[in-house]
C-alpha cells in the first residue's frame, strides 16, 4: 500500500515531494518541508510519496525498504563493500540505467497522478528515471533534490537533472563539485529538520517544566531505535555512577529497547519514551544527546545545539556522520560503556566547562531553517512548473526509448515520434 501524507491547500500550484521508507532520515526530511511549505505557502498543495510503494515497482526494489536493517544490522561488512564498491562514476552509470528500467512506470504514475509543478525528492534513486521520463515526454517538472547524509554522501545523490541540489555542508558541496555538477545547482542548506526545532524556547527550564523534569538538573537524552545496539549496556555505568544528571530515554518505538528500559534498575531520575512525536521538546529540554549516528539524529541535535555521545557508527554513510560531528568538536566517539562514562566525566567536571563548549560548536553545525529554506525554493520554483524540453536537452532520447523498449517496458511512443501515454495501472 502507497504511503502517502497530504496537505491541502486552496489554490493551483502542486508540489509532489518524493520519499522512500529504507530508514527514517529521507522520510522525516520531506514532512519537514512539507510542514514548512504549509505554514509558510499554506495556499499550495503537498502531497508526499513514495515509487517504492507502488505495485509498479518491482517486488524486489519494494522488499529492500524492509531488508534495509537486516543487511545493515547482519552484514555490515558486505553492506560497506558494496556501497564503496558502487560509489564511482561507472558503477553509478550502470545503476542508474537499471533504476530508469525498474522504476520508470512508477514515476510515470506519479506525474500523471499528481500533475506537479515541482518535485522534491529526499530519495537519490528517483532522479534518473525521473529524467527518462521528462525526456520521453519531452516535458520537465523542477526537480529539487534533498541530500540527506553528512558526509560520506554516495555518488548517486549527485545527477546533472536535478535543478537544485541542496547539500548539508561545504564538504558535501565539493564531493558534488567533484562528481561533475555544476556549481550554480548546488545550494548548502543543512539538512531538513522539523520546523518546531526553530520555535523552542531559549530557556531549556522552560521546556522542562513543561514536560515534568527537573528544571535544574543536567539532561542527557538517550535515542535508542531497532538499529541502535546494546544502547541500554552503554547506558549502565552511567546509572550507576552518581552523575549529578536526569536520563530521557527514547526506545525510538522498538518495544523489545522499551522494555528493557522498563525492567532496569534506575538510580538516576529517569523519564521514559517509546514513540514521541515530541522530539524537538525533548531535544530543546537537554543539554546533550547519546546514540548512533545517523543523519536524522545527528542533524536534530545539531539544530538544537546539543553535543553528541555517539555509541555506534554503521558502515557507509553513518561514518561521514560521525566524522561531521567529531571533526566540529561538537561530539565524541564513545563505543564502550567505560568510554560513555569518560567522555560525561570529562564534559561535566569544573562545571560543565566542556560541555558549554562541546554546546558552542555543535550551535554552529546547527542549520535549524533548512526546511524554510527549501520550501522557499520550492515554491519559487513551482511558479514557473513545467516546461517543454528544448530539442538540444533531448539528445540520446531515441537511445532511451530504445533502452526502455528492450526491457518491455512501454513508453507509449508511437511511429510518429509522439509520446502517447498509456493508461496506467492502479496504485494499491
Amino acid at each position: 500500500m502507497m504511503s502517502e501524507n497530504t496537505i491541502s491547500g486552496t489554490q493551483r500550484k502542486k508540489v509532489l515531494i518524493l520519499t522512500a521508507d529504507a530508514g527514517f532520515g529521507h522520510r522525516t526530511a520531506a514532512i519537514a518541508v512539507a510542514d514548512a511549505l504549509g505554514r509558510n505557502y499554506p495556499e499550495c498543495h503537498v502531497v508526499i510519496s513514495n515509487p517504492l510503494e507502488y505495485e509498479q515497482t518491482p517486488a524486489f526494489l519494494r522488499k529492500q525498504q524492509s531488508d534495509y536493517d537486516r543487511i545493515v544490522l547482519g552484514l555490515p561488512d558486505l553492506y560497506k563493500f558494496g556501497y564503496q564498491a558502487s560509489d564511482a562514476s561507472v558503477p553509478v552509470a550502470i545503476m542508474e540505467r537499471a533504476l530508469t528500467i525498474l522504476l520508470y512506470d512508477a514515476i510515470r504514475t506519479a506525474l500523471k497522478r499528481y500533475q506537479p509543478d515541482v518535485i522534491v525528492t529526499t530519495y537519490p534513486l528517483y532522479q534518473a528515471p525521473l529524467s527518462a521520463v521528462f525526456s520521453i515526454q519531452r516535458k520537465s517538472v523542477p526537480l529539487l533534490t534533498v541530500v540527506t547524509d553528512l558526509g560520506t554522501v554516495h555518488r548517486i545523490w549527485f545527477h546533472e537533472g536535478a535543478d537544485i541540489c541542496f547539500v548539508p555542508n561545504q564538504a558535501v558541496k565539493d564531493l558534488a563539485l567533484e562528481a561533475g555538477l555544476q556549481e550554480e545547482k548546488i545550494r548548502i542548506t543543512g539538512i531538513p529538520v522539523n520546523p518546531q526545532f526553530s520555535d523552542l524556547p531559549a530557556d531549556k527550564r522552560e521546556i522542562r517544566r513543561l514536560l515534568g523534569w527537573d528544571e535544574e538538573r543536567i539532561t542527557l537524552l538517550a535515542v535508542g531505535s531497532k538499529r541502535a545496539r546494546n544502547l541500554n549496556q552503554m547506558l549502565n555505568c552511567v546509572n550507576h555512577s552518581r552523575l549529578p544528571l536526569q536520563l530521557a530515554l527514547v526506545a525510538g518505538g522498538y518495544d523489545p529497547l522499551y522494555e528493557e528500559f522498563q525492567n532496569t534498575k534506575w538510580h538516576l531520575p529517569v523519564h521514559l519514551y517509546n514513540f514521541t512525536r515530541e522530539m524537538p521538546l525533548l531535544m530543546g529540554a537537554a543539554d546533550c544527546a547519546l546514540g548512533k549516528a545517523g543523519g536524522l539524529f545527528v542533524t536534530e541535535a545539531m539544530a538544537c545545539g546539543l553535543p553528541l555521545v555517539i555509541v555506534d557508527v554503521l558502515p557507509g554513510q553513518e561514518e561521514g556522520n560521525a566524522s561531521f560531528v567529531i571533526d566540529g568538536e561538537a561530539g565524541e566517539l564513545a563505543d564502550t560503556p567505560e568510554k560513555v562514562l569518560e567522555v560525561l566525566f570529562h564534559w561535566l567536571e569544573d562545571d560543565a566547562a566542556l560541555l558549554e563548549e562541546r554546546k558552542k560548536r555543535a550551535r554552529l553545525l546547527g542549520r535549524p531553517l533548512a526546511a524554510f529554506e527549501i520550501a522557499a525554493a520550492a515554491w519559487q520554483a513551482a511558479q514557473h512548473g513545467p516546461v517543454t524540453m528544448a530539442e538540444s536537452r533531448l539528445l540520446g532520447r531515441a537511445g532511451l526509448v530504445d533502452l526502455l523498449g528492450r526491457y518491455g517496458v512501454k513508453t507509449g511512443e508511437g511511429s510518429s515520434g509522439d509520446t502517447k501515454i498509456s493508461k496506467p495501472r492502479g496504485i494499491r
